[in-house]
């Protein structure tokens, strides 16, 4: 009883928490395939609920490339974190990003991103 009292106490809190939002993209075409710089913001606070993910995804949602962040953020937000060599097929002019965080998972949103003309 007592652990369902606090569960209906920390409910609210939970319900709270914000998705990791991508706040920002770069990208630079780099030999065969791409670099992406993303910028997260998420309320990190800590080892049991930081962003811990990124990826770069096809609208038909395949996965292009993943960047597996492996600590919290706290002191640094929004923080900024780098992929290379993401290969974009032949024709793709747009491209997806989705974050995610150690807790809640992927984020239901994903973000557009025109690539730059070559």
């Amino acid at each position: 009883m007592r652990f369902r009292l606090l569960l209906l106490l920390a409910w609210p809190a939970l319900a709270l928490a914000d998705p990791p939002e991508i706040t920002g993209v770069e990208a630079t075409a780099s030999g065969s395939g791409w670099r992406f710089d993303v910028t997260i913001a998420h309320p990190d606070t800590g080892w049991d609920h930081y962003a811990d993910g990124w990826r770069v995804e096809l609208e038909d949602g395949t996965v292009l490339g993943f960047r597996e962040l492996f600590h919290p953020h706290v002191e640094e937000q929004p923080f900024t974190r780098s992929l290379s060599g993401v290969v974009i097929p032949d024709g793709v002019t747009r491209v997806f990003l989705r974050a995610r965080d150690n807790v809640d998972g992927w984020n239901e949103a994903t973000l557009p991103y025109d690539l730059p003309a070559g």
